[in-house]
């Protein structure tokens, strides 16, 4: 029977599930966005609790068990690898996996979100970064971060420097979105809508070395789409265009720093095209000379993959 590590993922966004060999396959996967009602620009932590909590019977029936030899169970317990960082969501699948273990009688292993996301982008990536520091970027509905990332052998120690003061690049592309009529998570509609743009309209970006502002671009966006100053496809471009201005300018002063010129960039947001395109022209140029890495946009949504391959990582380091 093939060997495999099972990952639960239960973020504000979608349940997850995920069982893959140790060097990377994928064997089996099941993963369901969580419900938002129409109008609605995100879910309440009980609501999205008792959607996990649903969820994750229906997708386990779709895993076939029995066919694999479970090594192992590993849950991202909280959103950060930081003191304090907690979400009620991730206890659900933290109290699935903790059961699993007991009752297959199979070691449990605890990771976060995030590191989930920094390891489902190496194992995706065309190419993954070949030092064991590197910069990563998390861009998500709940985070928006600048960190320095570093190889150890259970994961990865992690330093933030840098990130939002408000908004999420997720969040300013949902309000965005669900403004000009799309539904909640409104990402691949709004990419599709501004792919009919001529790139004519465009709001300012507002950037302190490593710390950045979505608030000041979120309300000159949205007076736009009051005021129907600029097209809903304008209006679309000028969001993603904000933000890959932002993460230019944040990436150039990290360079400048003397900071790791290897880039890996993660998390929902960095799935849009447009965005990866710009980056990788404007900073792959040789007067920056940084190398991007990117997620599968598969696995730049929130996934188990990256907690599988996490799993794995931990049950090594204790075998030895």
């Amino acid at each position: 029977m093939t060997r495999v590590m099972l990952g639960i993922d239960t973020s504000n966004y979608r349940t997850s599930l995920c069982l893959a060999t140790e060097d990377g396959q994928i064997v089996a996967e099941a993963k369901r966005l969580l419900r938002v009602k129409e109008g609605k620009r995100g879910l309440q932590q009980s609501e999205a609790v008792f959607q996990h909590v649903m969820n994750l019977p229906e997708l386990s029936d779709e895993m076939n068990w029995t066919a694999y030899d479970i090594a192992g169970v590993c849950a991202s317990e909280k959103p950060r690898p930081v003191d304090g960082s907690y979400m009620p969501v991730f206890k659900v699948g933290e109290g699935l996996a903790k059961s699993l273990s007991a009752y297959m009688k199979i070691p449990c292993f605890l990771t976060t979100h995030q590191e989930g996301h920094i390891a489902a982008g190496e194992h995706t990536a065309t190419v993954r970064p070949n030092v064991d520091r590197f910069l990563a970027v998390h861009l998500s509905g709940g985070t928006s971060e600048l960190l320095v990332c570093e190889r150890v052998s259970e994961g990865y120690r992690i330093e933030k420097i840098g990130g939002t003061k408000d908004l999420h690049a997720g969040q300013l592309v949902d309000r965005i979105g669900v403004a000009l009529g799309m539904s909640f998570p409104a990402g691949p509609q709004l990419e599709e809508l501004a792919r009919q743009a001529s790139g004519e309209f465009r709001v300012s970006s507002s950037v302190q070395q490593f710390t950045f502002s979505f608030s000041g671009p979120e309300a000159a966006l949205l007076r736009a789409v009051e005021s129907k100053s600029a097209s809903p496809s304008e209006i679309a471009r000028a969001a993603e265009q904000c933000i890959a201005s932002t993460l230019e300018k944040v990436l150039r002063h990290a360079v400048e720093a003397k900071l790791p010129r290897e880039i890996l960039i993660v998390g929902g947001v960095a799935a849009n095209q447009y965005i990866r395109n710009r980056l990788i022209k404007r900073l792959e140029h040789p007067a920056v000379k940084a190398k991007l890495y990117f997620c599968d946009p598969v696995y730049s949504g929130d996934n188990a993959f990256g907690v599988a391959m996490l799993g794995w990582n931990q049950l090594k380091t204790n075998i030895k």
